[in-house]
């Protein structure tokens, strides 16, 4: 990632700045349904900045859908399919990307009805949640949170990217899951996300957040 200027900010006072950024965005495809994605590693805590950001919409008369790709996985004996730490597998191939596009994007498009599905498969089960779809009304937004986004296509209308520097991510991601480290590196390397994201956060220290401003 080339050199970014970064100024320390507060998490609520994050929070309320991206709110305020979100509030004239306009989708390029004249959909009434902005949609937002909070990338990053699980070890940077997207989701977290997702429900703040959430929660600072409401009070300016917006309301946002919080979806975590958690629960968009594919079943376990697809993601194991070629064992339980295969890196590839993971960079590519565990999230179910179809179903995004089919239950969560699809009727966000400018001829959508706006009835999102938040989740399909509960991670710890391994089973169909059977979750009640969400009815969005126009200029509700899509907060849509989790690992590797950016490499997917996704119609985003406003990115925003949550960093670690590589001691950081290696140090807050529990040793179970460090085989996923090469991911990331392939990640950074491929898609580069803090070079192209409208907003980054770096949270190497989760006390003290920076951001591009």
């Amino acid at each position: 990632m080339g050199r970014v200027r970064l100024e320390a900010i507060t998490w609520d006072r994050l929070g309320d700045l991206i709110a305020e950024r979100l509030l004239d965005l306009k989708p390029a495809d004249d959909s009434p349904w902005p949609r937002i994605a909070f990338d990053g590693a699980p070890a940077a805590r997207p989701g977290d900045l997702a429900e703040r950001v959430a929660d600072a919409l409401r009070p300016r008369g917006r309301s946002a859908l919080v979806v975590g790709t958690e629960g968009y996985l594919r079943p376990a004996s697809l993601r194991f399919e070629h064992g339980r730490q295969d890196v590839e597998t993971y960079y590519d191939g565990w999230f179910d990307t179809g179903a995004l596009w089919r239950e969560v994007f699809g009727p966000l498009e400018s001829d959508g009805d706006g009835r999102v599905l938040p989740d399909l498969l509960d991670p710890v089960t391994d089973r169909a949640t059977r979750s009640p779809y969400v009815q969005l009304p126009p200029g509700a937004m899509l907060l849509l949170h989790g690992p590797l986004l950016l490499h997917h296509w996704f119609p985003f209308d406003f990115t925003v990217h949550v960093r670690l520097s590589p001691a950081a991510l290696r140090r807050r991601t529990p040793q179970e899951e460090h085989w996923t480290l090469p991911a990331y590196e392939w990640y950074e390397t491929e898609t580069a996300p803090g070079d192209t994201v409208d907003v980054l956060v770096r949270a190497d220290d989760p006390r003290h957040p920076a951001w591009n401003g």
